[in-house]
C-alpha cells in the first residue's frame, strides 16, 4: 500500500489539516475491480467501466435548427429583399427530394434534412410570403441556423469517456446512439454500523440514558443516494470483542466499512488497537470542527476471506457524522467508484451577515443558508451549532467553511461557502 497508512500517524502526532487528510486518503485509494453490463434504463448514477464508442455521427445527417426557410446563401442580396421561389416542404422524417436550384426556397422544420443545395436556414420571424414567393431581408449568412452530421458526436470516437458519472443526459447520448447496454463498475459495498451501549433501535423504549440510533439511518440514506450496495449491521456495543467480531464480518462482505461512535477520546483506545491488530491506521485526528475524532484506516486481517476494506470511522454526534462523511467519505467512495475525475466541492464566497466566533488552528464547518440581498449572494447561521443539533443540518443549504488560520468572522465579512444541492 502506497503510502503505507501505518506510519502516518507516528509522523505527525498533531492532528492532520483538512486538505491534507483529505489529499493522504484519495492517494491510497483505487478502484475497485469488477462491472457489469446494465441496460441504459438502469444506469443511471453508474459509473462507466469503458468509453462508449459513437457508432454514427449526431446528427446523422444536415438538418435545419429552427423553423424557418432553407435557401442559398449566394442568392441573397447584400442589399435590400431578395424574392425566392417556394417549390416545397422539408420535415423531420420526410425529406425534401429535389435540388434546390437558384432562386428557389424549402419552407423547412426543425430537425429535418437540410435539401441538397442549400446552406442557410431563414427563420420564420424574418422571413415573409406572398403566395408561392418568399420574401427573405437582407443579413443572411451562410451555415445559419443549421446542423452539420457529426459536430455533436463522430463516429469511431469517444462519446463518453470511461469513469464518467452517468446522469440523465449522459443516457440521452447513450440512446442517441442506438446503444441498449452499457458496461458499468460494480456498485462499491458498504457495511455500516453503529456503536454504543446507550443506542436503541426504532420502535423499543428507551431506557434511561438512552437514545435512538439516528446516525445508522442519516448514513445509510448518505450512502443510498452516493449509489453504494448498503449491508446494515446493526448495533454493536462498547466493546472491543463485539467491535472486532463486528469488523470481522464486514470485512468479508464489503469493500468499505462506515461506522459512528466509538472514536471519541475515551472510546479511542481500544477502538484504535482492535484497527491496529486487524489491519492499519492511516490517521486519527482532523484539525476540524465538528468531526476532529475520525478514526480512517485498513481492515485486512490474516485469514480473512475478502481482500480488505477501507474502514471509515466516523464521530458519534449527529451533525460531526455528516460532515465528516460528506468531506471524507464521501470523495473516498466516490473514487472507490471509479468516477474519474473527483467532482470539486462547489464553493463560492458570499457575505456573512452574522457574527461567527472562531479560534485559529482548525477548519469549521458551520451550517449555514444562502439568500440574496441586492443581488448579492449572503448567508447566515442557522443557529445553534452544536455538534448534536441536527436540526441544523436540516435547515442548511450550504456549509459556512471557515479556514484554519481564520479567526472570528465580523457581520458583513466574506466568507467560503460549500453548495449542499448534490450532496444531501
Amino acid at each position: 500500500m502506497t503510502p503505507n497508512p501505518s506510519r502516518l500517524d507516528d509522523r505527525d502526532t498533531h492532528s492532520l489539516t483538512v486538505d491534507r487528510a483529505r489529499a493522504t486518503l484519495l492517494a491510497m485509494l483505487t478502484a475497485v475491480g469488477g462491472r457489469e453490463r446494465v441496460f441504459v434504463r438502469e444506469a443511471l448514477g453508474r459509473v462507466l467501466a469503458e468509453d462508449v464508442i459513437s457508432p454514427v455521427d449526431v446528427p446523422a445527417h444536415d438538418n435545419s435548427a429552427m423553423d424557418g426557410w432553407a435557401v442559398r446563401s449566394a442568392d441573397l442580396a447584400a442589399v435590400g429583399d431578395t424574392r425566392l421561389k417556394n417549390v416545397g416542404s422539408a420535415f423531420a422524417g420526410r425529406a425534401y427530394e429535389g435540388l434546390v436550384g437558384h432562386g428557389e426556397a424549402v419552407r423547412i422544420m426543425t430537425g429535418a434534412v437540410l435539401p441538397a443545395g442549400v446552406d442557410c436556414v431563414v427563420v420564420d420571424e424574418v422571413a415573409r410570403t406572398e403566395g408561392d414567393t418568399v420574401i427573405v431581408p437582407a443579413g443572411q449568412r451562410a451555415e445559419q441556423n443549421t446542423r452539420r452530421a457529426g459536430e455533436d458526436l463522430r463516429v469511431g470516437r469517444p462519446a463518453l469517456a470511461t469513469g464518467k458519472l452517468l446522469r440523465p443526459a449522459e443516457l440521452g447520448i447513450i440512446a442517441s446512439l442506438g446503444i441498449a447496454e452499457v458496461s458499468v463498475r460494480r456498485r462499491v459495498r458498504v457495511a455500516l454500523f453503529s456503536t454504543g451501549d446507550e443506542l436503541c433501535s426504532l420502535g423499543t423504549p428507551l431506557f434511561p440514558g438512552a437514545v435512538y440510533d439516528s446516525n445508522r439511518y442519516t448514513l445509510h440514506g448518505m450512502l443510498a443516494r452516493l449509489g453504494c450496495e448498503v449491508i446494515d449491521m446493526g448495533v454493536v456495543t462498547d466493546s472491543p470483542e463485539a467491535l472486532e467480531a463486528a469488523l470481522r464480518d464486514a470485512v468479508t462482505c464489503a469493500d468499505a466499512i462506515v461506522t459512528s461512535g466509538g472514536v471519541s477520546v475515551g472510546e479511542a483506545d481500544f477502538t484504535k488497537q482492535v484497527m491496529q491488530k486487524l489491519g492499519q491506521v492511516a490517521f486519527w485526528k482532523i484539525a476540524m470542527k465538528p468531526g476532529r475524532p475520525m478514526a480512517v484506516g485498513r481492515i485486512d486481517p490474516e485469514g480473512a476471506n475478502g481482500p480488505g476494506a477501507w474502514l471509515f470511522g466516523l464521530p458519534g454526534n449527529p451533525v460531526a457524522v455528516m460532515v465528516t462523511f460528506y468531506q471524507f467519505a464521501r470523495p473516498a467512495l466516490l473514487k472507490l467508484m471509479g468516477l474519474d475525475p473527483l467532482p470539486e466541492f462547489p464553493t463560492f464566497p458570499a457575505r456573512c451577515v452574522e457574527a461567527i466566533k472562531k479560534g485559529k488552528g482548525r477548519t469549521e464547518f458551520q451550517r449555514g443558508i444562502l439568500f440574496q440581498d441586492n443581488g448579492e449572494w449572503c448567508v447566515r447561521p442557522t443557529g445553534h451549532q452544536g455538534s448534536g443539533v441536527l436540526s441544523s443540518m436540516a435547515q442548511a443549504d450550504c456549509f459556512i467553511v471557515l479556514e484554519d488560520e481564520r479567526g472570528s468572522v465580523a457581520a458583513g465579512e466574506a466568507v467560503q461557502v460549500q453548495l449542499m444541492t448534490g450532496l444531501v
